[in-house]
């Protein structure tokens, strides 16, 4: 991956935890790694546990992000969050993923989006 890719994707990132922080949830981890791979985002809003995925593109030119996740991806962060959940030691609560699309710095978030 190029620099230049990298500081998209960061951008992202931080654009999506302002959007969560502004509509009252609390980021708990950014950037999670573990063998199994990383999960971008982990916030929490009361009794709520979300694990959001975080897509940035410059533009929609080759797809919308939210085409990128696909089912494959989706069965792997479900497999991250419960080692998330696991090294935590956090109690379940309600659980929810969600997709957050950034492109041409705008933030698009679907909710319990798998």
């Amino acid at each position: 991956m190029t620099a230049g890719r990298r500081a998209l994707g960061a951008r992202g990132e931080a654009l999506a935890a302002r959007w969560y922080e502004e509509h009252g949830y609390q980021v708990v981890a950014r950037n999670w790694r573990c063998r199994e791979g990383e999960l971008d985002l982990v916030l929490r809003k009361g009794r709520t546990v979300v694990f959001c995925e975080v897509k940035t593109r410059s533009s929609n030119a080759y797809g919308t992000p939210a085409e990128s996740v696909t089912r494959t991806k989706q069965l792997r962060l479900r497999t991250l969050a419960l080692r998330w959940l696991e090294q935590t030691g956090t109690a379940r609560g309600s659980l929810r993923f969600d997709v957050a699309c950034v492109v041409a710095g705008r933030v698009d978030v679907i909710e319990s989006a798998f």
